[in-house]
């Protein structure tokens, strides 16, 4: 058995091209076009790459695109202060601080300072805890880029084993909560689970979302599974693997995210659907 590919570039064109014709339209009818803020405090190069993939992605949908970087010095109330103009400017329909920031400021007061309906990234408590509650508001974009790649592939998670390994506030916790919205038992393994082999050997679908690479052996992963591989990480020769051994993990795979080329460009392509259903909101669009 070798396992199909779940194409991430794919799915997240037909998304985002599927937002830049509702932009298209809204212009068409008067309407604002969406506008997303990004902030970047430091020069962190990691983040630089994720902010102008993000630029290049709002070019393509169509959508207003405002990027501020900031010095690193730059305090916590300063940057509150920043994110709380960004509330008020009715050009901006979301905001996004990219992440992490210096250890001198609060990431949570951070993303809890900003609007919640202009929360693109979905990480807002209040949007988390619409999540839990099935009263969804934004979404945490790579576990609603996964359901939408999942589902551009027909594959439904309702009824399915679903195992996910990591709990992090990022992927793993509001992973598991879409997975529960879709109809799938879920089982959620982390740094405490004894036996985590067992676990994995359960799922019809695995996501593996630790950040660490080989945290999961190939030789694990019950045949037939869809596997979806949130990591990414670059070795000393420049390649990039994810949490998984890609070609240990495909032998018994039966769908498989690659890296890079699976989740990543799934996030950036739900940050523009979320920041579009935003300005609906804004204008008073269901």
């Amino acid at each position: 058995m070798s396992a199909r590919l779940l194409d991430g570039r794919k799915a997240a064109d037909t998304t985002v091209e599927r937002v830049r014709q509702a932009v298209s339209e809204r212009l068409d009818a008067g309407l604002s076009r969406p506008g997303l803020a990004v902030i970047l405090v430091g020069d962190d190069a990691a983040s630089r790459v994720y902010v102008r993939n993000k630029e290049k992605a709002c070019q393509r949908a169509g959508i207003a695109s405002f990027v501020e970087t900031l010095d690193v010095s730059t305090t916590e109330q300063q940057l509150l202060e920043r994110v709380q103009q960004l509330n008020a400017d009715p050009r901006v329909h979301g905001i996004l601080v990219q992440l992490p920031v210096p250890d001198h400021i609060d990431q949570s007061l951070v993303t809890n300072s900003i609007d919640p309906w202009k929360d693109v990234d979905g990480f807002h408590a209040e949007n988390v805890g619409r999540l839990a509650l099935r009263q969804l508001g934004l979404r945490p974009c790579t576990p609603m880029g996964i359901m939408t790649l999942l589902r551009q592939n027909g594959i439904e998670p309702k009824g399915m084993h679903a195992v996910v390994v990591g709990a992090s506030n990022i992927v793993g916790r509001p992973m598991a909560l879409e997975l529960l919205l879709a109809g799938a038992t879920v089982t959620v393994t982390h740094r405490f689970t004894r036996d985590l082999a067992s676990h994995v050997r359960q799922a019809e679908l695995l996501v593996v979302a630790v950040g660490k690479p080989n945290v999961v052996d190939g030789d694990w992963i019950r045949p037939g599974a869809v596997v979806v591989d949130v990591g990414i990480h670059r070795l000393e020769d420049g390649s990039l693997r994810g949490d998984l051994d890609f070609e240990s993990a495909k032998k018994n795979a039966g769908w498989i995210t690659p890296v890079p080329g699976g989740v990543g460009p799934m996030t950036v392509a739900s940050l523009i659907s979320n920041t579009l259903i935003a300005c609906e909101r804004f204008d008073g669009v269901d």
